[in-house]
């Protein structure tokens, strides 16, 4: 509303959180408001009379408000190469977090997204460009994941995956390609 200050603003927030409504209940699922905040969906016109006639389900709404805006937002992964270069084929790297693994398979580098990380949901709906890079800052892959969760792109080094990132650092890192 145009012309209310931010005291109004507050004030109104109060005593809406205050109304009571006889059998009130949740009117809209966590996971249609969520949809509804960020902006994946947005509210039918009979959801938004529901909600507005709903205080318990505008304080829920809140609520996932608040808790969206204390997450951190995520900035990178990064992790290390698990053992010494023994002569061995080169396997997957895995982030610290768990979130993310690294193949290269058939002169492809592939990035995999873990679908039960927390960050899959936000990081598959909103399309976020990533760049892996190894442990001297070298750009590895870039590019966004697909549906699945992956990203692919060939090897863009001479060396053998193991030797690479053994001579360069002996780690990556996984982050949002505008950093």
């Amino acid at each position: 509303m145009m012309g209310m200050t931010e005291l109004d603003r507050k004030l109104q927030a109060r005593l809406l959180g205050r109304r009571r409504v006889e059998g009130d209940r949740l009117v809209l699922a966590d996971a249609e408001l969520g949809a509804a905040l960020d902006g994946s969906r947005p509210l039918t016109a009979g959801e938004r009379a529901a909600l507005q006639a709903s205080p318990l389900t505008q304080r829920r709404l809140r609520v996932l408000a608040e808790a969206r805006r204390a997450q951190p937002a995520w900035r990178g992964s990064s992790g290390m190469l698990r053992a010494a270069d023994g002569g061995a084929a080169f396997e997957a790297l895995v982030t610290d977090d768990g979130a993310w693994r690294l193949h290269v398979v058939g002169g492809r580098v592939i990035l995999q997204l873990d679908p039960e990380s927390p960050l899959a949901t936000s990081l598959l709906r909103d399309g976020t460009r990533l760049r892996v890079r190894d442990g001297d800052g070298a750009t590895v892959l870039e590019g966004v994941l697909d549906s699945d969760g992956e990203c692919e792109g060939p090897w863009p080094f001479a060396d053998a995956p193991g030797a690479h990132f053994q001579r360069h650092g002996a780690g990556f890192t996984v982050e949002p390609a505008g950093t």
